[in-house]
């Protein structure tokens, strides 16, 4: 997936979705959200009707799924030899979950296209040529940070690539309804951030070119020897 940390697992977010599917473990979930301030094990199990270990055990697991932040706090007040323990809180993770089938990004573009506005009103340069270099140097960022070659790496950012010959055609687009509603701005932000990647992994067998075709991602890459198809929409 794009992610701003690359150590990150990609079924990470799928992974806390299903670990919320366990109704009991939902319920408790919903409680922690929804209270001013971090929730105790005891509390959380006395407001559902739950035995402690039961209320400790879905605790624990919301918290390994980073979808609960752990404190530790002395609800006595009082500091010091003799205060106690702290106990073991639970509040609301600061982590956003989405799971999205097909894999969508409608963030990273909405960032770019931010960037891209934000640079233009302040350099006068128009904003598509700003959208497709910030594209270009976002895709070459991706490539630095991930050990891959460009098939594994499609795949892991939701692009779904196939082979076709010696090219290689892509069966989700990641900015699927920008595309079809603004598809000249989102298809040339993706050809120049896929152009990136290429120039970001140094491989020069390969080029991306719009070939926009149905069931399809509107980029397509091809030997590099073989003439860039027409497309289009540029």
């Amino acid at each position: 997936m794009f992610v701003d940390d690359p150590k990150e697992a990609p079924g990470t977010d799928v992974s806390a979705v299903a670990a919320l599917e366990e109704p009991t473990r939902r319920r408790l979930y919903d409680h922690v959200v929804r209270q001013p301030g971090p929730v105790s094990r005891d509390e959380a199990a006395a407001a559902l009707g739950l035995a402690r270990p039961t209320a400790a055990f879905h605790l624990d697991r919301l918290a390994e799924e980073a979808l609960l932040d752990v404190v530790f706090e002395r609800r006595s007040g009082r500091t010091g030899p003799g205060a106690g323990r702290p106990a073991k809180l639970y509040k609301r993770s600061s982590k956003q979950v989405t799971v999205t089938l097909p894999e969508r990004h409608y963030e990273l573009a909405g960032r770019l296209l931010a960037q891209a506005l934000e640079e233009s009103e302040t350099t006068g340069e128009p904003v598509r040529t700003v959208l497709h270099r910030k594209a270009h140097e976002l895709g070459g960022q991706l490539a630095g940070q991930q050990q891959a070659g460009v098939f594994d790496l499609l795949e892991g950012n939701g692009f779904e690539p196939r082979c076709d010959g010696d090219a290689i055609v892509l069966g989700n687009c990641p900015f699927h309804a920008l595309a079809r509603d603004h598809t000249q701005t989102v298809c040339g932000m993706n050809l120049h951030l896929l152009r990136g990647v290429l120039e970001g992994l140094d491989d020069e067998g390969l080029q991306a070119c719009l070939e926009p075709s149905p069931g399809h991602c509107c980029v397509r890459l091809q030997p590099a020897s073989s003439p860039p198809t027409r497309a289009r929409h540029p």
